[in-house]
């Protein structure tokens, strides 16, 4: 069973106060959102490849989406419909790539 199921979903203050320690994550609905930059296309799926291993290592998976040089991440714990701290927990260790 996904250890999300039983997580709590967070109100909106902590959210907010979550979002102050990632300035580069923006709120989208019951989502968290940042685009990252890169060189080129290979500059991209390095990242992407990168991304995958953290995401793996967590068990918690965000939506990617590649438009050459740049990735959109997107995180919600979909399991608990909505923000949780495994997402804020995730997007941290996502900066570090950066």
């Amino acid at each position: 069973m996904c250890e999300a199921r039983n997580m709590e979903l967070l109100d909106d203050e902590a959210i907010a106060r979550e979002l102050t320690d990632l300035p580069e994550w923006k709120r989208a609905g019951e989502a968290i959102v940042t685009t990252v930059k890169l060189a080129d296309f290979n500059g991209a799926m390095d990242f992407v490849n990168r991304v995958a291993e953290v995401a793996e290592a967590q068990n918690h998976h965000p939506d990617i989406t590649i438009q050459w040089n740049k990735v959109t991440l997107t995180l919600s714990t979909h399991a608990a419909g909505g923000l949780t701290p495994f997402d804020f927990r995730l997007a941290r260790s996502l900066d570090a790539l950066r």
